[in-house]
């Protein structure tokens, strides 16, 4: 017999949130993993789980992966939890999901509640395409590499943020992409729930007097579509429409690509645009 690795999602806050087929995994689960076992323990007493708790954190997730790739082989079954929410997302439980996937290990994922979802959907932004991130990495490098990732992008994004570090990220938001609209939502499902709708600079300003508290999801707008027009056209309005083509082309498009893309920004029939390039 091998054993099954259960993906368990566990409350953001408000206890109330567990599912009925999450405490089931619990209750089948030999032996429980968690990233805190001092905060896993809290959940399970208030629900009377009785099981054993091994510590699965960041700093051992790899080690630790291993070990329960073992107990699943013997025919242990192991439930995966952080310390709130789904693991796998911002969290080492993708290093025990890859590993039995590649094993060829079953497993089963609980959902429930999700941090990001949850925020995304309070924000009132663009639901429908968004970008998620998790936190934002600390090199310039790397931060670097995020603003040419996601400066032209128009789908919302979606950051984790701690409280220590809130200014500096919005600091950071409003140089990088510009006063764009923002949710603020912290301790949600929480007694102190608070969900923020405004834009960089006012946040920035609203913590200027007010010190953050708890954990906090930023949810932050796209790039708009008419900003994204404005600047393409920008870009070719001192060209000709051969210059336009040809521009295209140097960048590595054949001809009837390039063509498209032209009368696709200058909203004029390809068949005219053709015309044109038959100069070329």
């Amino acid at each position: 017999m091998i054993g099954k690795l259960y993906i368990v999602a566990t409350p953001i806050g408000n206890l109330k949130d567990i599912t009925l087929r999450a405490l089931e995994a619990l209750e089948k689960a030999d032996i429980i993993a968690a990233e805190d076992t001092r905060q896993s323990i809290k959940l399970l007493n208030h629900f009377n789980i009785k099981k054993p708790l091994i510590s699965y954190h960041m700093h051992n997730e790899r080690s630790s992966a291993m070990d329960l790739i073992g107990k699943l082989k013997e025919g242990k079954n192991v439930a995966l939890v952080t310390d709130a929410g789904t693991p796998g997302i911002s969290d080492p439980g993708s290093v025990i999901i890859r590993a039995c996937i590649e094993e060829n290990l079953p497993m089963e994922v609980i959902p429930g509640a999700c941090a990001s979802i949850t925020a995304l959907v309070y924000s009132g932004l663009d639901t429908t395409s968004f970008i998620f991130k998790g936190f934002l990495p600390w090199e310039n490098k790397e931060r670097k590499e995020l603003i040419l990732e996601l400066k032209d992008r128009k789908e919302t994004v979606i950051f984790y943020e701690a409280p220590h570090r809130l200014r500096a990220t919005l600091g950071f938001l409003l140089d990088s992409f510009g006063n764009r609209k923002l949710s603020l939502c912290r301790e949600m499902t929480k007694l102190h729930e608070e969900i923020l709708r405004m834009d960089i600079e006012t946040a920035l300003k609203y913590y200027d007097t007010k010190e953050p508290k708890g954990e906090y999801v930023l949810i932050m707008e796209g790039k708009k579509v008419e900003t994204i027009k404005e600047e393409e056209k920008a870009r070719w309005e001192g060209m000709s429409i051969e210059e336009h083509i040809k521009a295209y082309m140097d960048s590595g498009m054949d001809k009837k690509e390039a063509i498209k893309a032209v009368a696709h920004e200058r909203e004029i029939p390809k068949s005219d645009i053709y015309k044109y390039s038959l100069k070329l």
